[in-house]
């Protein structure tokens, strides 16, 4: 079998990591000038909203829907393959102006109900406005999402994974240089989104078209495979976005809860999903199109080694982040985002709610490893199905975890929420796994399980030497910024080679992770 999926899957997570890296800078821009406060609560709120339906499409229902339709054509002919490209694009750019036109009018109605809990006028109306700004962003990012599949589907994963640092860049040059000169300089944030928008469309549109793939857009064409596009889609909204959804969940009863929670839960996040990128969507946005291949070509031994090997490379990542960035918490926050406007007590906020997502890593990862086994068979329903099931669960435990928490006076109820979306998630892929196991989609191979008890003790290993050597939180604190940043690397890297080295000890080698046959 080939061991193509690998290198692609390293090449993604590679430009990912890039990524992300400006990512952080950019978050740690954001707090270090602004703060954690009611104004980046306001943003936060404001941008979540397009941005959590910008996840629907960009790493979720559209490219889960698109992606094995287009194969199929794509198997058929060319011409089959442009002629669903120009119809798909030309009704998903409608109905995305219509969307975007019905956000910017209705702003404040959105600000009502995802954030309820804003009880200040002026806070108000701030993220009102800023949603007028951000909206937009949908129509460019969703667009770019499409884009982005159709490279995918070609084979030319690069491009999709760099443009995301055209978001960071923009935000931090917000940030840095338009914030000052605005009279609410939280604004500018906003403006940073708008821009990157249009940026990271602009910056596909030549690759589209060396690829073949620049599409024509056109309000008719392929009835029938748009049918097909939007049918698997619209159930596919909420199957694939089960995690999103439940971190909006999380917003909107954060905006009940102390100042500054929206934006300790958003940090939080923003940590967990550097390797929930780099290796669980970056290796989910590799397996679909080939999955999608298999299920055509009825392989089906074939489709059960691709999951193992998608599994079997997570595992290796999941479990060892969880573990890391539990034990890292207070550091990682302390070195790259306590300065100036983020306090000490932001830290100890933001690391309770850090540790809580860390738990739910592996979750997070397996749904989007497992999810593309249903996609690539056109088969929505029943991640729709499940994912109600998660949602549920996650809606109760929130209440359920800050009712204990503010009953019982206990700081950081916001962690309350964290630990429900890590449960819920477990609650989520357990379910996905069961329903592929029943439908004999999927079999674990023996070296599997064998993997997954080594991965599990060399991270338990890490874990224990992290905490013998770790200092206090107060120490930590007390360092300068190029001690506090030197020692996370260091204890980055400490962690790191104890793992690997009691990997190497069980004789777990490269070849483990290459996709083949056992």
């Amino acid at each position: 079998m080939s061991k193509k999926p690998l290198k692609s899957t390293l090449v993604v997570g590679g430009l990912t990591f890039i990524s992300r890296i400006f990512g952080y800078v950019r978050d740690a821009v954001i707090f270090i000038l602004f703060g954690a406060n009611a104004g980046t609560d306001a943003f936060f709120v404001a941008f979540r909203i397009p941005n959590f339906l910008r996840r629907l499409f960009a790493e979720g229902a559209f490219s889960q829907a698109f992606v094995p339709v287009m194969s199929e054509k794509l198997h058929e002919s060319d011409n089959a393959f442009q002629r669903l490209i120009n119809h798909v694009s030309g009704v998903l750019a409608v109905i995305l102006l219509i969307v975007t036109v019905i956000g910017v009018l209705a702003s404040p109605v959105f600000i009502f109900i995802f954030a309820p809990g804003f009880d200040d006028p002026e806070q108000q109306v701030l993220a009102s406005d800023m949603l007028k700004i951000t909206f937009p962003y949908l129509l460019f990012i969703s667009l770019t999402a499409m884009s982005g599949s159709i490279l995918n589907i070609k084979q030319r994963f690069a491009v999709p994974a760099l443009t995301p640092v055209l978001l960071n860049i923009s935000l931090i040059a917000a940030a840095i240089w338009l914030a000052p000169k605005l009279e609410h300089p939280v604004t500018a944030l906003a403006w940073g989104v708008f821009i990157a928008g249009i940026a990271q469309l602009a910056f596909q549109i030549p690759f589209l078209i060396r690829a073949k793939g620049f599409p024509k857009f056109k309000l008719s064409g392929d009835q029938a495979g748009v049918r097909q596009v939007f049918t698997l889609m619209l159930p596919a909204i909420f199957g694939a976005s089960i995690v999103q959804i439940n971190l909006l969940i999380d917003t909107i009863i954060a905006s009940f809860l102390a100042e500054g929670s929206i934006s300790w839960l958003y940090i939080s996040d923003r940590f967990v999903e550097l390797p929930l990128a780099l290796f669980g969507i970056a290796t989910a946005t590799v397996i679909l199109p080939l999955l999608s291949k298999q299920h055509v070509a009825q392989q089906s031994e074939s489709f059960s080694h691709t999951m193992n090997w998608a599994i079997r490379l997570s595992l290796v990542i999941a479990i060892p982040a969880m573990m890391g960035l539990v034990a890292l918490a207070s550091p990682i926050l302390s070195s790259l985002v306590q300065y100036r406007e983020f306090t000490p007590f932001d830290t100890q906020m933001a690391s309770l709610s850090l540790m809580a997502y860390a738990l739910g890593l592996p979750a997070f990862i397996f749904i989007k490893i497992l999810a593309p086994a249903f996609f690539s068979r056109q088969d929505t329903k029943t991640p729709v199905k499940i994912g109600v099931i998660a949602m549920l669960t996650n809606i109760v435990l929130n209440l359920l975890f800050v009712w204990f928490f503010v009953h019982y006076e206990i700081t950081g109820s916001h962690a309350g929420l964290a630990l429900a979306t890590s449960l819920s998630a477990y609650v989520n892929a357990a379910l996905l796994y069961i329903m592929l196991h029943r439908q004999r989609v999927i079999t674990f191979m023996q070296s599997t399980f064998s993997l997954a008890n080594k991965v599990f003790i060399s991270a338990m290993v890490m874990f224990y030497i992290l905490n013998k050597f770790l200092p206090e939180v107060e120490t930590w604190a007390s360092w300068e910024t190029d001690m506090r940043v030197g020692s996370l690397l260091g204890f980055i890297a400490l962690g790191v080679l104890s793992y690997s080295w009691v990997l190497w000890m069980f004789g777990i080698k490269p070849s483990h992770l290459k996709l083949e046959s056992d």
